[in-house]
């Protein structure tokens, strides 16, 4: 499943930075998809977009999100769980010149 962001997160911006897939946005931010650029999911603090969110398969071991995030802010989505496999597919589509 795609992980994401609820009203504990205090907009340190720790984990945007880390986010292999660049699926984490400041509050109010457009972020893109496939080329084109979509509203701000969320207005006041920093969101994912689950379209993007690999939970990290295929670059690190961990959530890179949950393991700089200091308020523990970065959690499942429970209404996008994914398998491991369709994870790895989202990443090959997301990289497709990098090899997993």
């Amino acid at each position: 499943m795609s992980y994401m962001i609820n009203e504990e997160c205090i907009n340190c911006g720790a984990c945007e930075p880390e986010c292999p897939n660049k699926a984490i946005y400041a509050g109010g931010e457009e972020y893109e998809l496939n080329g084109e650029m979509h509203p701000a999911l969320s207005e006041e603090f920093y969101y994912i977009v689950s379209e993007k969110c690999t939970e990290c398969v295929g670059f690190h071991d961990e959530k890179q999100c949950v393991s700089v995030c200091p308020v523990d802010a970065c959690v499942p989505d429970p209404n996008h769980v994914e398998a491991q496999g369709q994870l790895l597919d989202k990443a090959k589509a997301l990289h497709p010149d990098k090899t997993f």
